[in-house]
């Protein structure tokens, strides 16, 4: 116990001395470009690439929260500058890598505790040697008592507690990433992933999530969801998947297969809202994975938030106009849909200068969406001269709307996703159909082709995170592209959190 907590005060130490530590620096900066006269701009470069390599150095070396905190920042990556990158994607593929797995007789214990000490009379067979870890548990390969073969989740014992406390401790370092970050309020991302990470310690809540996706996309010819067998707080047991990880297919995949996996994605974050009444809130690539009859494998269903009315009419309306820029109809539609605090008016052209490229770059319903597209938006939306002070005071989330931004994160997780795999697909399509408000798509093309085989690496486990090349972005997504004034500047609200099963043990048949 001395020795856990002395590496609990190591990590604490690490993450206090980064801002001081920059700080420090920045006055040390300032002195030297005043008494000698020192470009301040070049001065301000090495500055920055300093307080870069430290912060990389130490998310590196920290695990658990480091390691879900880096999946949530790697929605911002489209705002990294390029000369980060590379360190960028180091530091978090050595978070992906670190954690190790637990001693066999705890991992055991944990079994006991969860699903009682005749734990074994429900499989038929178990692997003790785990196939992968991840930042809070790890994954066993085993078959069910009646034959299947299942994928067991175990959490770390006390993982609970370290991870809110190392998350908690990184809020330390939400000024410090504004650094490699311009442009993404980061201390709201974090804010924001650590009270919604409570939810995803507790795997009954996860597992009642997943079985509503698995029952509504049931027999999809497009869409594969495993089936939840059993689970308990610390344990859960799902149907075993094997496909090919997202990231494989974004390193190695075929044009035909990057575009079909980025229209699957869109479709599914799209459409789960009217078809579950739910948003799968974590569009990372290693949640997704294409099995080899050509369907979009879904994982992780710990971060959920519920839209029991589908996706929002009103976004839909606001995007249409933009689309048909039509700015002065979108400009009395958020100040009628309470968007625009009373008394304030929107100064409409910063917004153009960011809103308009994206808009033309639509050939009908089709868009290849590329890294380059969405640095070529953040490159506008961070220029000075498209930020608006006026904007910044004059918009809000309307009350009747508090899951706004965390749907926008989704939407621009997924762009980020579809940038990762340079893919092509009828996007505005799929907007037209699933977004309430929207003029109903024209029927052109065909749907969505069923049964592709992918054939791409090795098959991959359901559960196991995996490393990719590029982690995805936050600030180009569809709500921000046509309805800039909806997401940029909207105030996060707390989602309703959903009831987990009574009882320590379900089991389903």
């Amino acid at each position: 116990m001395a020795g856990k907590r002395r590496t609990g005060l190591a990590r604490s130490a690490k993450i206090a001395a980064l801002p001081m530590g920059i700080m420090a620096r920045r006055l040390t900066a300032t002195s030297k470009a005043i008494f000698t006269g020192a470009d301040r701009e070049t001065i301000d470069e090495a500055l920055v690439d300093k307080a870069a390599d430290e912060i990389f150095r130490v998310l590196g070396e920290l695990k658990g929260g480091a390691m879900k905190l880096g999946q949530a920042l790697s929605v911002a990556e489209a705002a990294v500058p390029p000369r980060f990158a590379d360190r960028y994607r180091d530091a978090l593929a050595r978070l992906q890598s670190q954690a190790p797995p637990m001693p066999l007789a705890q991992a055991h214990r944990v079994l006991d505790e969860q699903l009682g000490t005749r734990w074994r009379e429900r499989f038929a067979d178990f692997e003790d040697v785990p196939v992968g870890a991840a930042s809070i548990g790890q994954v066993h390969r085993a078959v069910w008592k009646d034959g299947r073969a299942v994928a067991v989740k175990i959490q770390y014992p006390g993982a609970d507690v370290a991870l809110m406390s190392d998350l908690k401790l990184l809020r330390m370092l939400s000024s410090t990433f504004g650094v490699f970050m311009p442009g993404v309020d980061v201390k709201a991302l974090i804010e924001e992933f650590v009270d919604r990470t409570a939810e995803e310690l507790d795997y009954r809540i996860e597992a009642d999530h997943q079985r509503r996706f698995a029952v509504a996309y049931a027999d999809d010819p497009d869409f594969f969801v495993p089936k939840v067998v059993a689970s308990a707080p610390k344990v859960l047991v799902t149907e075993w998947m094997d496909a090919v990880p997202l990231g494989r297919v974004i390193a190695e995949g075929a044009a035909r297969q990057r575009d079909r996996a980025g229209e699957l994605l869109a479709a599914f974050g799209l459409s789960s809202p009217a078809r579950v009444g739910y948003l799968h809130c974590d569009p990372h690539p290693g949640n997704f994975q294409l099995l080899p009859d050509g369907r979009l494998g879904i994982l992780d269903f710990g971060a959920t938030i519920a839209l029991p009315g589908g996706l929002p009419r009103v976004v839909g309306e606001l995007s249409q106009l933009a689309l048909d820029e039509d700015y002065d109809a979108l400009v009395r539609a958020l100040h009628d849909n309470g968007f625009v605090r009373p008394g304030h008016q929107l100064d409409m052209e910063p917004v153009l200068r960011v809103v308009a490229p994206i808009v033309a770059e639509f050939q009908g319903d089709r868009l290849r969406i590329s890294r380059e597209l969405l640095q070529e938006h953040m490159v506008r939306a961070t220029d000075m001269r498209n930020l608006s002070v006026q904007n910044t005071f004059a918009v809000r989330t309307p009350p009747e709307l508090p899951d706004l931004v965390m749907l926008g994160r989704v939407l621009g997780g997924i762009v980020g996703v579809c940038a990762q795999l340079d893919a092509e697909a009828p996007y505005l399509a799929l907007v037209r159909r699933w977004l309430p408000g929207m003029r109903p798509p024209e029927p052109v093309g065909e749907p969505v082709a069923v049964g592709v085989p992918v054939a791409v690496g090795e098959s991959a486990v359901v559960g196991v995170p995996v490393a990719v090349g590029e982690p995805v972005a936050i600030c180009c997504n569809p709500v921000a592209v046509v309805a800039p004034a909806v997401a940029a500047l909207a105030v996060p609200g707390e989602p309703t959190p959903t009831s987990s099963e009574k009882g320590a043990v379900a089991a389903d048949r």
